[in-house]
């Protein structure tokens, strides 16, 4: 299959019935919420989008997500280089419509006032829920040092009295 460039928004419902696909590449920097996250300001993020109506009849918009992303190891303060794969599955829903009888394996994605899906912010979405919570190297990659990080002398404090040695005081007089 050909890359394509993938488009901003998608009429999932016209797009599963001709059982659209693309296999292309978006830019790091139309994903302007995803750049305040990692260290990244330029690259290319591979996606694969497959639209299809399943058994149940459901419109489906199914595919995967491929990005090399540079973040903050939270440990050292050095770069992390992650290689995130993340595969999603969602059936278009309106806004006012209730959702219980969707399966499970389907996420919910609600659908625009023109019926559309925007799916830049749906791969924005997934990249930015695959980075972790907490993003380290290994322990044995990681140049984080157990020695203290403190820097100079630490004065010594003067022993104040004890308040409540007056108590014992007065405690001891009656």
């Amino acid at each position: 299959m050909q890359k394509v460039k993938i488009p901003v928004t998608l009429d999932p419902s016209r797009a599963a019935q001709r059982q659209l696909s693309y296999d292309g590449v978006v830019q790091l920097e139309e994903l302007s919420r995803l750049e305040q996250v990692v260290r990244d300001q330029s690259g290319e993020i591979a996606v694969q989008i497959h639209c299809k109506n399943d058994e149940q009849g459901l419109t489906v918009v199914y595919g995967s997500i491929q990005a090399h992303l540079t973040v903050v190891c939270q440990r050292c303060n050095d770069e992390l280089g992650l290689d995130l794969v993340q595969d999603f599955a969602y059936s278009p829903v309106k806004a006012d419509t209730e959702s219980d009888e969707l399966p499970d394996n389907y996420d919910i994605v609600e659908l625009d006032e023109d019926g559309e899906v925007n799916l830049r912010a749906l791969i924005e979405d997934e990249l930015i829920l695959a980075i972790p919570i907490v993003p380290t190297h290994n322990e044995v990659n990681c140049s984080y040092s157990e020695k203290p990080a403190s820097f100079g002398e630490v004065d010594a404090e003067e022993s104040k009295p004890n308040p409540f040695d007056i108590l014992k005081q007065l405690k001891k007089d009656s």
